[in-house]
Formats: structure tokens, C-alpha cells, sequence
């Protein structure tokens, strides 16, 4: 998934799943640790790969909470 036109982002697609989400942010990391993008972009991939983190976050907190509820259902 080309990161590069800054068009096409994975954060525009709230229906996008846990784990493309973090395979975005591990391109996004690649990326950014070449070294060889230039300052306006590595801006644009660092707000990206921030709200994909905080995507990931609500997701895993969401997951918690059912897994919780679930034990407490079963007890």
C-alpha cells in the first residue's frame, strides 16, 4: 500500500481491521526510519501512524471489555 501520495491512507478506513491497522503503522515505521522522506510527508505518515495507534487502542480497550464481561458472565 503506497504511503507515499498521502492520498490513499488506511486512516480514512474506519472499517479497516485491528491488525491492517497495525500493518500500516509497521510500513509507516519502515518508512520513517529510512530516513529519505521528505519533512512535509514524514509529517503527514507521523499524524497517520498516531491515529492508527489511537484506533488500535479504542480496539484493544473494546476487545478488554468484552473479554471481561464474558468472564463475568460465565461466573
Amino acid at each position: 500500500m503506497p504511503a507515499s501520495n498521502g492520498s490513499n491512507t488506511m486512516a480514512d478506513a474506519p472499517e479497516s481491521t485491528f491488525e491492517a491497522k497495525l500493518t500500516r503503522i509497521e510500513q509507516i515505521v519502515k518508512e520513517l526510519e529510512n530516513g529519505s522522506v521528505p519533512l512535509e510527508q514524514a509529517v503527514k505518515l507521523f499524524e497517520e501512524g498516531k491515529t492508527l495507534a489511537r484506533d488500535c487502542d479504542v480496539l484493544l480497550k473494546g476487545a478488554q471489555e468484552n473479554l471481561d464481561k464474558a468472564m463475568d458472565d460465565a461466573t
